[in-house]
């Protein structure tokens, strides 16, 4: 009874318009009160909601990423990425997307991501010549591959929900399918440049490569330091995400000289807004997964589920094509939230390793980010490049499908994965 009420009252917010993570935290507090579960128990539990050390990653990665951002380390890797593709159709995609994968390795955030590469290589584009369209959904697509390519904010909150799945783990596990959901991401960019003819000529010269490199070698040296860091054990992530602030100031105000203190205040300014609509959904969340878990919500369906006599492979495919439905309407956050207790007991069951499974998902939250109808990632290009988000469907489509396939070759070769954690003794 009680579990019809939960979702009941959270499907019935939804519906009416109320926002996600305050729909979640509704429905979570209704139940504690019908239940009789302790109503004075629900400060405490959005108190160690969000009250976790690996959580301290998440603001102070968001601040790494827009103090690069301001600095203009984009802008350098853009001339460094230009030098090495050269000129030719569908260049300057592949620019983008190139760019997306590096700056993954400092922000950890896709929609960050996204207006970063978004504000220099839109212009650039569209001078080239390539639509509106195809331009938001390409920088779109490029932008989630920063979930996968570490740090990644969306490891850390699985981390945080499956403790079996250490953070150091995830980011390894990430680093090969993100590398490869990018290079799928460029072969259906250029193809479709090609097809369509965009990019007939060059819209500016080749840049000098070693002049580029030497710009660009301070932001490039950025997530070999982050990611170096942590594996010597010179720093824990969250450690990692202080590092990665203070040499951004290094290169933004000492080497480069592009990063002023109204600058910073500016990032500060705008890093509290974004973390703090980020730590709200996860202290409203967690009021109803605590919700879910006293009451055993997901245990008769993960029983039943079972039940079905599913043998692993369809199981696998049925889990895939949930996530992916479920990721055309919530964010990854949500997500996490509302089904891991649901799929965790099942992975458990098979004995599915959970580095893996969160690998996996989090490919699935990774399309999700450029797949209408919520995009998020797709969202803010769309509003960066002044169209709307259908016009963007037919070019979007064929990157979804590519990185589909991607998701399903990791899926199928569990060591794309878990090959990296292993060898660097994570696993």
């Amino acid at each position: 009874m009680m579990d019809w009420l939960l979702f009941g009252i959270f499907i019935f917010l939804m519906l009416t318009g109320v926002p996600l993570a305050v729909a979640m935290g509704l429905a979570g507090v209704a139940v504690v009160a019908v239940a009789d579960l302790g109503m004075m128990s629900l400060p405490t539990n959005v108190y160690t909601g969000i009250a976790k050390y690996s959580l301290m990653a998440i603001p102070v990665f968001v601040i790494a990423g827009l103090i690069f951002g301001k600095a203009g380390v984009a802008a350098t890797i853009v001339r460094f990425a230009s030098a090495l593709v050269g000129q030719r159709r569908g260049s300057l995609a592949i620019v983008a997307i190139l760019v997306a994968m590096i700056l993954g390795g400092i922000s950890g955030s896709g929609p960050a991501d996204s207006a970063a590469v978004g504000a220099v290589m839109l212009p650039l584009m569209l001078k080239a010549g390539y639509p509106r369209s195809f331009t938001a959904g390409v920088i779109a697509a490029a932008g989630s591959t920063d979930i996968l390519i570490p740090p990644s904010i969306a490891f850390v909150i699985y981390s945080l929900l499956v403790p079996q799945a250490s953070v150091p783990a995830l980011f390894a596990a990430g680093m090969i399918p993100g590398i490869l959901s990018g290079l799928t991401l460029i072969l259906v960019a250029w193809w479709l440049s090609v097809r369509n003819n965009f990019e007939a000529e060059p819209a500016a010269p080749r840049p000098s490569f070693w002049q580029s490199l030497k710009e660009a070698g301070w932001g490039l040296a950025a997530p070999v330091i982050i990611l170096g860091g942590m594996r010597s054990g010179f720093f824990t992530p969250t450690e990692a995400a202080v590092v990665a602030v203070f040499y951004g100031l290094l290169v933004g105000m000492v080497i480069y000289r592009t990063l002023r203190w109204k600058d910073v205040y500016q990032v500060l300014i705008e890093s509290a807004e974004i973390s703090s609509v980020i730590l709200t959904v996860v202290a409203l969340a967690s009021v109803f997964a605590w919700g879910s878990n006293t009451l055993g919500t997901f245990d008769h369906p993960a029983a039943t589920l079972l039940g079905t006599g599913l043998s692993e492979i369809p199981m696998l495919l049925s889990i895939q094509l949930l996530l992916l439905i479920a990721g055309m309407f919530l964010d990854a956050i949500s997500i996490y939230f509302i089904f891991l207790p649901l799929l965790i007991p099942i992975a458990m069951h098979f004995n599915w390793d959970l580095v893996w499974f969160g690998v996996i998902i989090t490919m699935n939250m990774a399309l999700g980010q450029f797949h209408p109808t919520l995009g998020v990632n797709l969202m803010v290009t769309c509003r960066m490049a002044g169209v709307s988000m259908e016009s963007t469907v037919p070019w979007v489509l064929w990157m979804v499908a590519a990185m589909a396939g991607t998701m399903f070759l990791v899926t199928f070769v569990p060591e794309l994965a878990l090959w990296l954690p292993r060898h660097l003794g994570y696993l």
